[in-house]
């Protein structure tokens, strides 16, 4: 079956996620694919997981960090434009269970044409020295395999830490919990004086011709139909965040002038469907009623701030903004 090999131009990563998923949809199933792209920042939850649970929601508001749900399972992992990712798009075979690390050895053997010795380790990752610098996961469907994984060439570390720091807040939840490891850039292993573009062109020329890869550009009406997807799925809050487990959680917070607030609220298919309010705030009125008021919303910030306007949260929670309110259900 021969490979094609395909890249990405833009960095938004709801397109690249809908790309993915046009290419192991769409395209012939006659051939396979490898394809190279880049995402701004952002963090990438897996398909079974929590995303409340999983990134550090006021970090990721502040910083303009962008949180899409992907097709595979696995953990969440962050992408900006010191890293690379790369696809595999072909047959099951006969065997559809999930093999990760063959999909790894072209990334291990491209890497020793720069003289690095990397290593495939445990379930899914890729370490130079024990550490990782690859994550992958995979997505098994009707016979065909779409295997992804990220190239940490020069992240930016101390953001993707902070972003995945999620806030020791009580998070209950049935989703499948990502685990931390000991992470590192390529870059420093690196002979000479190489950038991001270079090792780009080193994994393409590795693949195109020391594999004999075809290559393949977009038409308009194939960037046309992946726009289409990446609105009408990775652009969502619903799939993004509303496709979560059955989860709870449970904050503390204290506010000047305020004093001491605790939230608890469940969220099932996407919605509140519980709320109380503890503290040693003062209040006029029962927080109760303006519980009632949240059932059925959806925890993000337009749909909270707009079932709250015209409500005096001051009189509930003396000294306390709507804004204020809302930033503690989320942040």
């Amino acid at each position: 079956m021969n490979l094609v090999y395909l890249e990405s131009s833009r960095t938004d990563p709801a397109f690249n996620l809908a790309l993915e998923q046009y290419v192991y949809d769409q395209m012939p199933r006659d051939r396979s694919y490898f394809m190279l792209w880049q995402n701004d920042n952002a963090i990438i939850v897996g398909k079974y997981q929590n995303t409340a649970a999983e990134i550090n929601a006021a970090y990721v508001k502040e910083h303009g960090i962008k949180v899409i749900r992907r097709l595979s399972g696995g953990g969440a992992v962050y992408h900006d434009l010191g890293n690379i990712n790369f696809t595999f798009i072909t047959d099951a075979g006969v065997n559809e269970g999930i093999d990760l690390q063959a999909f790894c050895i072209p990334v291990v053997k491209a890497l020793e044409h720069l003289g690095i010795h990397a290593e495939i380790s445990g379930r899914n990752d890729i370490t130079i020295d024990g550490q990782k610098f690859s994550g992958n996961a995979q997505y098994v469907k009707q016979g065909r395999i779409m295997h992804h994984g990220t190239i940490m060439f020069d992240s930016n570390l101390s953001v993707m830490a902070s972003a995945l720091n999620v806030p020791k807040d009580k998070i209950e939840s049935k989703g499948i919990q990502s685990v931390r490891s000991r992470v590192t850039n390529v870059k420093p292993y690196v002979k000479g004086d190489l950038d991001i573009a270079g090792f780009w062109s080193v994994l393409k020329t590795y693949m195109v011709e020391e594999r004999h890869l075809e290559q393949h550009t977009f038409t308009p009406q194939e960037i046309a139909a992946v726009e289409a997807l990446r609105d009408q799925r990775y652009n969502t809050w619903d799939w993004n965040y509303g496709r979560s487990p059955r989860y709870s959680i449970q904050k503390e917070r204290r506010v000047e002038g305020c004093g001491k607030i605790e939230v608890c609220y469940a969220v099932e298919n996407g919605v509140i469907t519980a709320f109380t309010a503890y503290g040693d705030f003062f209040s006029g009125g029962e927080p109760e009623e303006l519980a009632q008021l949240l059932i059925g919303c959806h925890p993000e910030e337009a749909a909270l701030l707009a079932a709250l306007d015209g409500v005096s949260v001051d009189y509930y929670f003396k000294n306390l903004t709507r804004k204020e309110l809302v930033d503690i259900i989320l942040q």
